[in-house]
């Protein structure tokens, strides 16, 4: 699994930051994007650390503050719904990765990213395919964007109540297309996409 980012770390070229994003594909909520330096990508508490889609909930929780403990600098981004409608999904999300590793405390040297290559990057960069599954910093970088996220999405369960926030976290599902047309598109709700656009579409009408 560590192949990739250990050769690098071989070729000297350390420390390495990760970058990854959560909830790209939501109709509702931000785009979170967070960044991970990792101490030591061998380091035995990280055995179970994987692509976030790939563990529970649970075992998410539990990695968050092992990343937290293992890592010398973590940052997070948010990209509200307002700037991902302005923008554009893609370019919000590319944006909020540069972001992201400039926020970082330490400077990395270089930087891994999931499936993207981020234009307009200083430092130089690697698009991984399944990065989050095959480079650990990347992989932490994934946990600590979706807790982020999940936890953000739960408190606007909160003050949005009957849209199911919390189970779904904003993404397009049956009860959540259900809600919408009950209840209202809401400031949460990304306007440029689909099916948001049809419910704003069919409140016109």
């Amino acid at each position: 699994m560590h192949l990739i980012e250990q050769s690098l770390i071989d070729a000297g070229l350390s420390p390495i930051a990760g970058v990854d994003e959560a909830g790209r594909g939501a109709c509702a909520g931000p785009l979170v994007i967070a960044s991970v330096i990792l101490r030591d990508i061998n380091s035995p508490k990280l055995l179970t650390l994987r692509d976030s889609k790939e563990l529970t909930e649970n075992e998410r929780e539990v990695l968050f503050p092992i990343i937290h403990e293992e890592a010398i600098s973590i940052s997070i981004i948010q990209v509200s719904p307002e700037e991902i409608d302005f923008r554009g999904v893609h370019a919000a999300n590319l944006d909020g990765m540069r972001r992201a590793v400039q926020k970082l405390e330490i400077a990395p040297n270089y930087v891994l990213t999931d499936g993207y290559a981020i234009e307009g990057m200083i430092t130089p960069s690697l698009a991984i395919w399944k990065g989050d599954q095959v480079a650990p910093s990347i992989s932490a970088a994934s946990v600590i964007a979706k807790v982020t996220r999940d936890r953000i999405m739960n408190e606007l369960d909160v003050q949005y109540p009957g849209y199911g926030l919390a189970k779904h976290k904003g993404y397009i599902t049956a009860a959540h297309t259900q809600a919408i047309a009950k209840l209202g598109v809401m400031d949460i709700h990304r306007k440029s996409y689909a099916n948001i656009a049809r419910a704003l579409a069919k409140d016109v009408d």
